[in-house]
């Protein structure tokens, strides 16, 4: 079940009448109804993956209760590594056996037919749940959290279906007091994540899921085209993974203030980044400051010199790479990053508040590098990451296609070439209208005329030139 399908407009809507209902009795109840439909809402795609995240909910729920109760240092440390082996076994085992199984297979020369092996299928969402719910043992035993003594609310913060699946993550002392309040519907909380989830869909089923289509067509067959198709594919690409991601998170936020819960920001208009440093403070908040809290700092951060801070950051992004998948196209992208944050560090990154000029040529110098950067990420693998750098800078010969021919040749494509001409400029001077700041927030300052006519225009939007029928997955489902 995919946000931006009919399925989940039905269930969101049932969902709301019975949590509604239910939590007029109860707060209890209220998160009975709430979890019975995050269980429904994952299920979907497969309920056998359920078990999963059941046996990692109740064995972080008993260990973080354990914790708190010894003082034992020796046993309190062993009990954490128990969360720890449990959650991170998980992962490890569907997230990488397969690509641990290939390399084995590659490295030994084994040439027996490989349709015979054990294929393990990546849960969806696994890698999300899995570090919301590790943070809440992690906290505990720094002894910065206290435990929920309530079962039912512990499952629902972990399993609570808008952000299930692809964020934000979720820290308990922010989520878990949420759940032990009785609700009481708030129109403005309400109305204001309705605007975030009509934003949330435009961005996801008129830019990302347009975008796709030529981005896809590109980077099917790289070598068919020149440098400049493949230096567009790839600046669409930032906006279709932007928008794709994005679009899940202010649905994800949208959807969650309909319950009276507050997710938070995952999102900052990442694209006006005056610096890599500043472009992580803005992309996928929740993973980098969770990276942040629980690898960085605790490895030192930056109070035990130079060395060690560079260090520090090296192994946080090789980890952070790792979250994503075990691929050599992700490491180069992460290292890129991390290099670069590096030089930053060392020659000072541009400040906000510096000169005009300054700030221009930040800004400009970071977009263009994320979107460098992006090749290795799209990629399916090192050789056509590769192949795709050499047609950019000319350094072979390159194919002759460009992305005005695939859009003439190919009438399926004549929609998003549409699209781009009269939906992107509105979607950029939006863009630049919210620039770090809140959306609902921002658009409730603007005159009701104009303020009214942007809804229709995202409505008009989406009705004539989003992709409605497939319902396409996000890109983040993936991880």
């Amino acid at each position: 079940m995919v946000f931006n399908s009919v399925t989940f407009l039905l269930f969101l809507v049932v969902t709301f009448l019975v949590y509604l209902k239910a939590s007029r009795s109860s707060i209890k109840l209220g998160n009975i109804s709430l979890l019975s439909a995050s269980y429904v809402f994952y299920g979907w795609w497969d309920w056998r993956f359920l078990f999963l995240i059941i046996i990692s909910s109740i064995t972080d729920y008993l260990i973080g209760l354990r914790i708190s109760e010894t003082d034992s240092a020796r046993k309190r440390k062993g009990l954490l590594a128990i969360s720890l082996i449990v959650n991170l076994g998980m992962l490890f085992v569907f997230k990488y056996f397969n690509f641990l199984v290939d390399t084995f297979i590659e490295l030994f020369g084994i040439t027996e037919n490989r349709s015979n092996l054990i294929r393990i299928i990546l849960p969806v969402g696994i890698s999300f749940y899995t570090f919301q719910t590790l943070s809440y043992t992690i906290d505990i035993y720094r002894r910065q959290l206290q435990p929920t003594k309530s079962l039912v609310t512990f499952l629902t913060f972990v399993s609570f279906f808008p952000q299930l699946v692809a964020g934000p993550i979720e820290r308990a002392s922010r989520l878990i007091p949420q759940f032990e309040k009785r609700f009481e519907f708030n129109y403005n909380q309400a109305k204001s994540g309705l605007k975030l989830i009509l934003w949330g869909l435009f961005k996801k089923v008129v830019i990302a899921d347009q975008t796709a289509q030529i981005v896809n067509a590109v980077y099917q067959a790289p070598e068919t085209f020149n440098g400049t198709a493949l230096v567009i594919a790839t600046i669409l690409f930032g906006f279709q993974i932007y928008c794709d991601f994005s679009g899940y998170s202010d649905i994800a936020i949208g959807t969650a203030r309909l319950f009276g819960i507050e997710l938070m920001t995952n999102f900052r208009t990442p694209y006006f980044a005056l610096s890599i440093r500043d472009f992580w403070h803005r992309w996928h908040i929740s993973l980098s400051t969770w990276f942040r809290d629980y690898v960085y700092i605790p490895l030192g951060g930056n109070k035990k010199g130079s060395f060690r801070k560079h260090l520090n950051i090296v192994v946080t992004y090789t980890l952070s790479v790792l979250w994503h998948g075990a691929n050599i196209t992700f490491v180069i992208w992460g290292f890129l990053h991390g290099f670069l944050y590096i030089i930053e560090s060392i020659i000072s990154p541009v400040s906000k508040t510096g000169k005009k000029l300054t700030q221009f040529i930040g800004l400009i110098t970071t977009y263009l590098f994320v979107n460098f950067f992006w090749i290795f990420f799209r990629a399916e693998n090192w050789n056509q990451a590769k192949s795709i750098v050499y047609s950019i800078f000319n350094l072979h010969e390159a194919g002759s296609n460009s992305i005005k021919s695939l859009l003439i040749n190919a009438g399926k494509y004549t929609e998003p070439g549409r699209m781009l001409i009269f939906v992107f400029p509105f979607f950029i001077l939006t863009e630049i209208l919210i620039n770090n700041k809140d959306l609902p927030a921002t658009i409730d300052k603007i005159p009701w005329v104009v303020r009214w006519s942007l809804y229709y225009i995202i409505l008009i939007a989406i009705l004539f030139f989003g992709v409605l029928n497939s319902a396409p997955q996000f890109i983040y489902f993936q991880f």
